[in-house]
């Protein structure tokens, strides 16, 4: 009896796959459908997920409104000095999304891509494709990062991170230690103060930014300054830039800067970067008042970079008080017990990491960064959008995702016209 190999399955070819639906793949998909390129869109969730369901009750922008520009879809609001809320973010979006034809398939996850013959196979778990071009979208948020020790940590002590965190209520009764001082780390401490709950802060050197100084918004001044222009391959150091933190401030009430000094003043207990935990024990380094000191030169600079633009201008604005340290550490606390503190929980907000696991195609360094131009990669037809720094600070944001999806959808169409002539 003569056995018959199994057939592959077919694939359905299209001259792009686009692999991710959120603000970055879905301005890439405007680009291409405008540009008459045909592509799908595949979307492990829903379009804009993290926007719905990533992001916690009180959850708003940190820039203002007037930053959110989307392919040819402004924000059209009667606020643009403001910060959208959670709610607000989503109509935005999916004004957006409803603005144009997107050939999307949502619920699809893509399991792998490599490069075959010149041709790029995407495998799904909802079918198989083929195609000259690949996007990747999905953004660096698919993995929250804790530290190995905490697996060390009691049980008894909740540890949550900050992608499940919604609202105070979420946290258990007694005292939580907020482990982190990036914007998600210092909004959900607020949030948590706020609400009346004991908090208590391990703060990390993230640096923080002004919100309101001589008489405009920090970010329009770092605007007309030229700031979200500087490209990544303009800065010092590249790669250190690509792994900063970005500055803490908040659009909450209006916007508001933070400053960690003053909430210790009024009663905020605050520590190092945790280094070590077992049992109920928590370690922490000495370096709470280096770290304040790190945040504070961070925004002492960039209140002397307006300063400084605004007496060449000439421009007449009001006058700002001397910046003052309204408090300091008295001593360095590196070791605690938990229980005996009646510490009940503890919030990780150390940031993601992406995974790429599923991508087998050479287009990475050997720390698993993608190796690309503004998007575009040395491994012909791959190309990334959305990340940080893939070319401004703007590019991983609503402030500059539009250009880099453009710039990288008219490389497509000029690669496929060369093809053609050839």
């Amino acid at each position: 009896m003569s056995v018959h190999p199994l057939k592959p399955a077919p694939r359905t070819h299209v001259t792009t796959v686009v692999v991710g639906a959120g603000q970055a793949g879905m301005s890439a998909s405007y680009y291409l459908c405008r540009a008459g390129v045909d592509h799908v869109v595949l979307e492990r969730h829903q379009r804009f997920h993290a926007w719905k369901a990533d992001r916690w009750d009180s959850f708003c922008l940190v820039t203002p409104n007037w930053q959110c520009r989307l392919p040819d879809y402004p924000y059209r609001g009667d606020d643009p000095t403001g910060f959208m809320v959670k709610d607000q973010i989503v109509d935005y979006v999916e004004g957006f999304c409803n603005s144009f034809a997107a050939p999307l398939q949502e619920g699809v996850t893509v399991t792998r891509v490599q490069k075959v013959g010149g041709v790029f196979e995407v495998d799904t778990d909802r079918g198989l494709w083929s195609a000259d071009h690949v996007i990747v979208a999905s953004g660096g948020y698919d993995t929250p990062i804790t530290p190995a020790f905490a697996d060390r940590l009691d049980p008894a002590i909740a540890q949550i991170h900050s992608k499940s965190y919604r609202r105070p209520s979420d946290i258990p009764d007694g005292t939580c230690l907020v482990v982190g001082t990036g914007q998600s780390g210092v909004q959900m401490m607020e949030d948590l103060w706020i609400a009346g709950r004991d908090v208590r802060l391990a703060v990390g050197p993230a640096p923080r930014s002004p919100r309101w100084y001589r008489g405009r918004d920090a970010t329009d001044w770092l605007h007309v300054l030229g700031y979200y222009d500087i490209t990544i391959a303009q800065q010092p150091d590249p790669a250190a830039t690509e792994g900063k933190t970005n500055h803490y401030m908040s659009g909450r009430d209006g916007g508001h800067e933070i400053d960690l000094r003053r909430f210790a003043r009024d009663g905020l207990r605050m520590y190092g970067s945790v280094s070590d935990m077992d049992g109920t024990t928590i370690r922490f380094l000495p370096d709470l008042e280096q770290n304040l000191d790190t945040a504070d030169k961070s925004y002492v600079g960039i209140r002397q970079m307006i300063d400084a633009y605004i007496a060449h201008e000439g421009i007449d604005a009001p006058e700002a008080p001397a910046f003052e340290k309204v408090w300091r550490p008295q001593r360095e606390i590196t070791e605690i017990d938990a229980a005996a503190e009646g510490i009940t929980s503890v919030l990780w907000c150390i940031g993601f990491r992406p995974n790429y696991d599923w991508l087998q195609v050479d287009c990475r360094d050997a720390r698993g960064r993608p190796i690309h131009t503004r998007g575009i990669c040395d491994v012909d037809g791959m190309y990334f959008l959305g990340l940080g720094w893939l070319h401004t600070w703007g590019s991983g944001r609503f402030l500059g995702v539009a250009q880099d999806a453009d710039h990288v959808v008219k490389a497509i169409a000029q690669r496929g016209r060369t093809a053609r002539a050839v």
